[in-house]
């Protein structure tokens, strides 16, 4: 289990390439633009409210199965951190739970 500790980050599974990197930011961006500020409520207090709109769209954690020491990914799988507002330091909390 892999979990992003902060309520601006994400992470989630998906396929390495830059293409589809760019068309996620690309699509988040649309979904919930950082700018103007003042489209948002929660920006009374700070100016981070697309951050978490994008972090509810991603995802918080993801649970991967694990089989004979190796994740138990299809061909292209892989595990992403997503940043979203970068203001405060972040972590992420990775926990193997065995039978």
């Amino acid at each position: 289990m892999c979990n992003a500790m902060h309520i601006t980050s994400s992470v989630f599974i998906n396929d390495d390439e830059a293409g589809l990197h760019h068309d996620l930011e690309v699509w988040l961006e649309g979904l919930a633009p950082e700018k103007p500020h003042s489209r948002y409520r929660h920006n009374g207090f700070e100016d981070n409210a697309d951050a978490h709109l994008k972090r509810s769209i991603m995802g918080r954690e993801v649970v991967v199965a694990i089989t004979d020491g190796k994740l138990d990914f299809g061909p292209w799988e892989q595990i992403f951190y997503g940043e979203f507002d970068g203001k405060r330091p972040k972590r992420v909390l990775v926990k193997i739970i065995g039978a």
